[in-house]
């Protein structure tokens, strides 16, 4: 069996009504000819770039190595834990709503859809839509999408470069224009329309309205430092943790929590670019990631280093150890 190394994913472009042509603030040179929506990097589908293992799917990966590639915090041995992508909304997106994981298994898929966002880049007076406004019950929200001013009864939160937005299963939500983000997620497309603007699109009305959950956990989530690095952890989740690193030299990761279990490590960077090294890795050239790319370090790895070049600002997001709480969010308040 060939040993696992880093693996260089390529970016799957998924068109979308709400995208647009220019990506060239992620993805320079590359003209498109549809409007393009999102960018799977960790897709079941997506295709490995680089080294013995290149053009692979990475839900075949998965299948074949189990926990060294995802690791011991993985929920299933055998199916890749998360889901990123890049976003990049020029209109609204629908007004939607995930399952957790129970009504999702209750509808026959795997797992529901717990996210979080992290903007790169914002236009000034650009928000997101994130739960019902307060007091607004699951009928006044059914009538108020059939009078089409379902908008009307959402939370609208202004957000700005380098925040970080929780969204739990549940949490009625939409983009608006303007921004570009990246989103960490659940390995799940479980995903209910409720409203579309008129666009000639299937809603899920049944499903979607069942799905609401009042209590759901959503909202901002405020960065803390971490110490002794150079970084800042932006989310700490049930199913996932999302830190942030901006490198001018180089530094060594570990895919161990502190408690000793491992997990895969995802690595997406937003500006610059870099290399990922692993001592462990036999026989595997490092492997270089820049501005839009992703490198999924396998738990296997143990040890890792990042070599700026001379600079990058990347996320790192994993599947955490025995997190049981959602993170503490601002108070979202209507605008």
């Amino acid at each position: 069996m060939t040993a696992l190394y880093p693996l260089l994913m390529v970016p799957a472009f998924d068109p979308r009504p709400w995208g647009t042509l220019d990506l060239s603030p992620i993805y320079p040179d590359r003209p498109f000819k549809e409007r393009i929506g999102e960018a799977w990097l960790t897709a079941d589908h997506s295709i490995i770039a680089n080294g013995p293992l290149a053009g692979s799917r990475l839900d075949e990966v998965t299948q074949k190595y189990g926990r060294g590639l995802v690791g011991e915090t993985a929920r299933d041995a055998h199916r890749f834990p998360l889901l990123l992508k890049f976003l990049f909304p020029h209109e609204k997106l629908s007004v939607q709503v995930h399952p957790d994981d129970t009504a999702a298994q209750n509808a026959g898929e795997p797992w529901g859809k717990t996210e979080c966002w992290y903007f790169v880049h914002t236009q000034p007076g650009a928000q997101v839509g994130m739960g019902l406004k307060a007091g607004v019950t699951r009928d006044q929200f059914a009538q108020a999408i059939q009078e089409k001013r379902a908008e009307e009864l959402l939370n609208w939160v202004d957000v700005h470069a380098g925040d970080m937005i929780y969204v739990g299963a549940g949490t009625v939500h939409t983009l608006g224009p303007g921004s570009i983000l990246v989103e960490t997620q659940q390995q799940s497309d479980a995903t209910y329309r409720l409203y579309d603007y008129g666009r000639p699109r299937e809603l899920h009305l049944e499903q979607g309205l069942a799905a609401i959950k009042p209590d759901a956990v959503a909202g901002k989530v405020s960065a803390t430092p971490i110490a002794a690095d150079e970084g800042a952890r932006l989310v700490l989740a049930p199913y996932f943790a999302v830190n942030k690193y901006t490198l001018s030299h180089s530094q060594q990761f570990a895919t161990s929590d502190p408690g000793g279990a491992t997990s895969v490590q995802i690595l997406v960077a937003v500006e610059g670019s870099g290399t990922v090294e692993c001592p462990s890795c036999k026989d595997c050239p490092s492997v270089e990631f820049g501005k839009g790319d992703a490198v999924v370090v396998p738990a296997s790895a143990d040890l890792f280093r990042v070599h700026p070049k001379p600079s990058i600002e990347f996320l790192v997001s994993r599947v955490p150890e025995r997190v049981l709480r959602e993170p503490k969010t601002e108070p979202v308040n209507s605008k």
